[in-house]
């Protein structure tokens, strides 16, 4: 192939990307089960494995998110507590415990992760309850070992249950 034709190939490639994802998907899968790599759209691939990365490090946000929030709400208004907060909250650690457990690069990230996650939870409390933003800290007042490990109890339901984040 002349460089022209493959700059037309990649051209076309790149429509079929953005024209037809899911085709694209399965060319390019076809394209690298048969070794036939000088045709895969590299810079495409490139950016869904990028995105991938981006939606892990999304799920450990969003399920500190939650975990934070239900926190927030346990430590911010004791007379809502209820055993399904406790299990919410069970279920949000034993999520980040397997996000983790599957990714451990992204461990790396969980400051950043904990703080932005802090952020939007204390939106959330703002808006689902009559709490002022004055009466959240700056920064999360909870670090990872915290959140993954503080004892909550409502009734005979406790977290940590003794799942995977015991």
């Amino acid at each position: 192939m002349t460089a022209e034709t493959l700059g037309s190939a990649a051209v076309r490639t790149s429509r079929a990307y953005e024209a037809d994802y899911y085709g694209w998907i399965e060319d390019q899968v076809a394209l690298l089960k048969a070794g036939r790599l000088s045709e895969i759209d590299t810079q495409n691939i490139a950016q869904e494995i990028k995105d991938i990365g981006t939606r892990q490090y999304d799920h450990l946000e969003n399920a500190a998110r939650a975990l934070i929030y239900n926190l927030l709400k346990w430590d911010l208004q004791p007379d809502r507590r209820s055993p399904s907060m406790v299990l919410s909250i069970d279920a949000h650690r034993d999520q980040i415990v397997r996000l983790l457990d599957r990714n451990p690069s992204l461990a790396s990230e969980a400051p950043e992760a904990l703080a932005d996650a802090y952020l939007y939870a204390t939106y959330d409390m703002m808006r689902d309850s009559n709490l002022a933003e004055s009466i959240f800290a700056r920064e999360c007042p909870y670090d990872w070992d915290t959140i993954r490990t503080r004892a909550v109890k409502f009734d005979a339901v406790a977290s940590p249950s003794g799942g995977a984040h015991a």
